[in-house]
């Protein structure tokens, strides 16, 4: 396997074969180095042993291939192995082939292949949780990646080689060096490390500057040996290097461990073991690394797979004792964290969030990251998936934040797509944010009206004033930094100028979780020598009360003349009523004077001052538009042609006749006395 799954932790023992054959001593060699994930060097030799085994034999062989290539993070080639192992019928003597096809199938985000695996292993072990995991993770991740979050995530290209570079830390107190593990050319080792084909890995450090651009890696200097380093924390201080070590002993597995290294000068002093991994017999074997320290630096969290796990890689955490300057005892972060497959790769954030890496939750295949929230004193739950794109089919694990920022840092991953087998990848979750662009016209002309006052309030309590520019319109962006649109929050807008009415509009950002620009394009009516329209006012037929019944309610429309004149508190309007031209002159005059009081009246009623209406019965004198004079009503052809004309020219309008009224200090609302009625004289259509 690759050095990830050196730092991993995977240790795998398997039975071996049983049969003696003419390539027995390929055969025998091959086991021992898979035992020893030796796993470069186990595909050679088993591949040398199958030339002439025996079926049953082959077919094992065929498997542990696909193991040692699921193991070197080559899912294509492990699914080819698995297959012919399938293929011989393997599954027969071992189903695990099914369900490790079905791993290395999802790491290829094959996920309706996958699931169909699963399910042939679960009708052969129907109490597998793992199946029954994997089988809904399939579902999961196909929505997941059509539904995806709204992370940015960049390949860190002048960090990357065609490695292994993984398991970035910060490398000062100030976050602008980075130490990450890696293969490249260079390491402190000469050698091929038989798991990986490659290099040995090494820390190394790196450098930005202010533009953000990362300087040449070079070796951290007096930390590397000979061995393989990786995964690092530093504390807050600076002065204390905390790092995974695996040692490499020629036809041993002796694990890892967790090395303390003090800084001393511009190097480190030599690394010593924190003792993690205990004295007890078998001690040597069990596997340590990954460290994590909270915010206080209290409790370190560690990956291993020593036994009272939940199964597989399980996180751990251990207490500093200050005053005996020494970590207590391993406990167990349990199952809320940690499952029966792989939990790795800890990290804290500033709020002791906990996030880590998993193949036991559900995922979309591989490694995924996770974040799991505080829930007392050294316990955490609620585990939450980071999900696509954060996450893919392929191992993503190591993550670390910016100085202060959740959402912008680094992480490791071997997705499709990368420079080598694995890449350090940025990741950021751009600000939502809002623009609004306010568009003010003319409602009769359509051109764009510049100087208009616009009023924005937010339900948030904040209220921003400002002016159309010439093309009649203000773009609400940012000002100092800070932006004018919030999430979750409802605005009114308001405009008002001089000879226009006001008007107004409303929109929300409420549920809104990707930037958008709002656009509101504003109609303003012109007052200046116009005759202004509003919704019909009808009243009792050929009588000046205003009609209220079941069908009609006459206020509705008064109401919302109402609102004009409460959004417009400066005007004086003049309240025209009109007739059409049948009957007296006289009484179509007297009839829609009183009309138009009505209507006066009733804005009164409602609390309109007295003084800011005039009652105008304008009679039948006013056609509303040429064409509509009684003698040209008198010669259309048909009776419909007439009454329609006729409802035309019966309406209620208003002109605003001046714009200087200043409100009197409030009063109670006035009663209006009614207009006395005169003797009502019938006539059709009034």
């Amino acid at each position: 396997m690759n050095l990830l799954r050196i730092f991993t932790l995977v240790s795998v023992f398997l039975m071996l074969g049983q049969g003696v054959y003419a390539q027995k001593n390929f055969a025998v060699a091959a086991d021992l180095d898979f035992t020893n994930e030796n796993f470069y060097s186990a595909t050679e030799k088993y591949k040398k042993a199958m030339v002439k085994a025996k079926p049953d034999e082959k077919a094992r062989m065929l498997f542990q291939l696909g193991e040692s290539y699921r193991f070197l993070v080559e899912p294509e080639q492990a699914e080819i192995y698995y297959g012919k192992a399938l293929k011989m019928k393997y599954d027969k003597t071992n189903p695990e082939v099914l369900l490790q096809l079905a791993n290395v199938q999802k790491q290829q985000a094959l996920y309706k292949k996958a699931k169909k695996n699963y399910e042939k292993y679960l009708e052969i072990n129907p109490s597998s949780k793992e199946a029954k995991t994997s089988i809904e993770s399939c579902k999961q991740a196909i929505g997941w990646i059509s539904e995806p979050t709204k992370h940015v995530v960049q390949n860190e290209i002048q960090l990357n080689t065609d490695n292994y570079d993984f398991s970035p830390t910060w490398g000062d107190k100030k976050k602008t060096q980075m130490i990450f593990a890696s293969s490249r050319n260079g390491a402190t080792g000469d050698g091929v490390d038989l798991r990986t084909g490659e290099s040995f890995m090494d820390l190394w450090i790196t450098t930005r500057d202010k533009k953000g651009k990362w300087g040449e890696p070079v070796i951290l200097s007096t930390v590397n040996t000979e061995a393989n380093e990786g995964s690092a924390i530093l504390d807050k201080k600076g002065k204390v290097l905390y790092f995974t070590r695996c040692p490499v002993v020629k036809k041993e597995n002796i694990g890892c461990d967790i090395m303390k290294a003090e800084q001393s000068g511009k190097g480190w002093k030599e690394a010593v073991s924190l003792g993690l991994k205990g004295t007890a017999e078998g001690s040597d074997s069990i596997t340590v690394g990954h460290p994590a320290l909270d915010s206080k630096e209290k409790v370190m969290v560690f990956a291993s797979d020593r036994s009272g796990g939940q199964g597989g890689k399980d996180l751990w955490y251990v207490v500093y004792n200050k005053r005996e300057k020494s970590w207590g005892e391993p406990i167990n972060l349990g199952p809320s964290i940690n499952t029966s497959g792989d939990e790795m790769f800890p990290y804290f954030d500033a709020n002791n969030t906990l996030y880590f890496s998993s193949n036991g939750h559900l995922g979309l295949g591989g490694l995924d990251l996770f974040k799991a929230e505080s829930t007392g004193e050294n316990k955490w739950g609620n585990v939450e998936n980071l999900k696509y794109p954060m996450n893919s089919e392929g191992d993503d694990y190591g993550i670390v934040f910016e100085k202060g920022k959740d959402q912008k840092g680094f992480f490791t991953s071997n997705r499709p797509g990368g420079k080598g087998k694995d890449d350090i990848y940025n990741f950021s979750l751009p600000e939502v944010k809002f623009l609004l662009e306010v568009y003010v016209k003319d409602k009769e002309t359509n051109e764009p009206i510049p100087g208009v006052t616009i009023t924005l309030v937010g339900s948030d309590g904040s209220q921003i004033i400002k002016t159309t520019d010439e093309e009649g319109k203000f773009i609400f962006d940012e000002e100092g930094g800070n932006r004018f649109i919030k999430k979750n929050t409802n605005y009114g807008l308001q405009t008002k100028k001089s000879e226009f009415l006001a008007a107004k509009t409303k929109f929300t950002t409420e549920g809104e979780e990707a930037s958008k620009r709002f656009i509101e394009e504003v109609f303003m009516q012109p007052t200046k020598g116009k005759v202004i329209d509003f919704p019909e006012v009808q009243y009792a037929y050929n009588k000046s009360e205003l009609l209220v019944n079941e069908e009609t309610n006459a206020k509705d429309s008064l109401n919302h003349l109402f609102e004009t004149l409460i959004e417009n508190p400066n005007i004086v309007i003049e309240l025209q009523a009109h007739t059409d031209c049948r009957g007296s002159d006289s009484y179509n005059q007297d009839l829609s004077q009183r009309r138009a009081q009505s209507c006066v009246d009733y804005l009164v009623s409602k609390g309109i001052p007295v003084d800011r209406m005039v009652a105008k019965g304008m009679g039948e004198a006013v056609p509303r538009a040429p064409g509509l004079e009684c003698e040209t009503i008198k010669n259309m052809s048909t009776k419909e042609e007439q009454e329609a004309a006729h409802q035309r020219n019966r309406r209620t309008q208003f002109t605003v006749i001046s714009e200087d009224y200043v409100p009197a200090a409030p009063a109670e609302p006035v009663t209006p006395t009614p207009t006395e009625g005169v003797k009502e004289v019938i006539e059709e259509g009034k």
